[in-house]
């Protein structure tokens, strides 16, 4: 009798047991992440998976508009966190594609620098927690182009240069490279001044040898070309395969940007992304991710953790005097019929 008790209560054990394995071993539910490609290292989605049991549904897109016309399209559902840059987060909000994030499951949101939080296109955080930022600056091969004759953007019209410039294929930013060199703000809203910048950008495209902007970095490193506007995460990489690249922060100053985690508001598994947010949050994996990919991180308790090449790269982290040299694109509102005019009439005249 003793021994049949003793049986049944190892049983009992052993059923106590696999019923907690089987809990624990249970899947935790999806997140469905719409990203940058090339922006978060696998390592960090395969070690947020490992430690919450959460799978990691993830794709890429090129371009913000590309990002807001899917997401327009699918009405703030099919996502649940999506990572667009500045001004296009404030579109996505006035549009009622997000929603407000619940800010007691953000326990991480303390390490972030106050100086890259509130921003204008959303001054108390709402919506967006900053994941990564930057700017647009000049690249060029010194071993072509002498350091004296590539000081602004205005030097694009060096008649040296002719065919070996690359210009993004990005609308706001090479229209904000003109209105900068024109004189004008890069939020420039009436006819006059944006066909100023236009004619601008007609005499560049004279010595344009491609507009593109995911191959900027290569055709850097190959030589195919000899300077352009460039993210400054993409310049270090490319720093990395040729050394001869040079970098200036243009005189008439510099485009900001900053990428930021959002949940739409036809998000599935919210839980899962607030917990995949916070996690992103961490110092440690902020880290992995600017060593990873070379871009800016508002993650203060990231950088003691960043290698001293990086933390003290003034191309990674340049000096407050030069950040403020820098502007956030805004949202043109109407005019953006008026770039989209002149833009199409760029890349169409001969």
């Amino acid at each position: 009798m003793k021994n049949l008790r003793l049986s049944a209560l190892v049983v009992l054990v052993l059923a106590s047991v696999f019923t907690v394995t089987v809990a624990f071993a249970a899947p935790a539910g999806k997140v469905v992440v719409y990203n940058w490609s090339e922006y978060i290292p696998q390592e960090v989605l395969d070690e947020f998976t490992k430690e919450t049991g959460i799978e990691v549904v993830y794709s890429t897109f090129e371009s913000n508009e590309a990002m807001l016309a899917k997401v327009k399209l699918m009405q703030g559902k099919g996502y649940d966190v999506v990572v667009p840059s500045s001004y296009f987060l404030g579109m996505m909000q006035k549009e009622g594609l997000l929603q407000k994030l619940d800010k007691s499951k953000l326990t991480n949101f303390s390490h972030l620098d106050e100086s890259w939080i509130k921003r204008e296109f959303d001054p108390e955080n709402t919506f967006s927690v900053p994941y990564m930022w930057g700017y647009v600056g000049l690249a060029h091969n010194t071993k072509h182009i002498k350091a004296e004759n590539m000081k602004k953007w205005a030097d694009f019209l060096r008649p040296e240069l002719k065919g070996k410039i690359i210009l993004t294929d990005d609308l706001r930013d090479a229209f904000g490279i003109a209105l900068l060199s024109v004189g004008l703000g890069i939020d420039e809203r009436s006819e006059a001044g944006i066909k100023k910048a236009y004619e601008f950008l007609r005499k560049v495209k004279k010595s344009v040898r491609i507009f593109d902007v995911t191959a900027i970095k290569q055709a850097l490193v190959s030589e195919e070309v000899w300077t352009g506007p460039i993210w400054n995460g993409d310049y270090l990489v490319a720093l990395e395969e040729n050394s001869d690249l040079g970098f200036v922060f243009p005189e008439e100053g510099i485009m900001l940007w900053m990428d930021s985690f959002v949940i739409t508001r036809g998000a599935e598994n919210v839980d899962n992304a607030h917990a995949f947010i916070n996690f992103m949050l961490r110092p440690e994996v902020a880290a992995k991710c600017v060593e990873a990919y070379k871009y800016s991180t508002p993650n203060k308790n990231a950088l003691p953790l960043l290698s001293e090449e990086l933390r003290n790269s003034p191309v990674l982290f340049p000096s407050k005097e030069q950040i403020g040299r820098g502007v956030f694109p805004g949202d043109v509102g109407d005019a953006l019929p008026l770039y989209q005019k002149y833009w199409e009439k760029l890349k169409t005249d001969n």
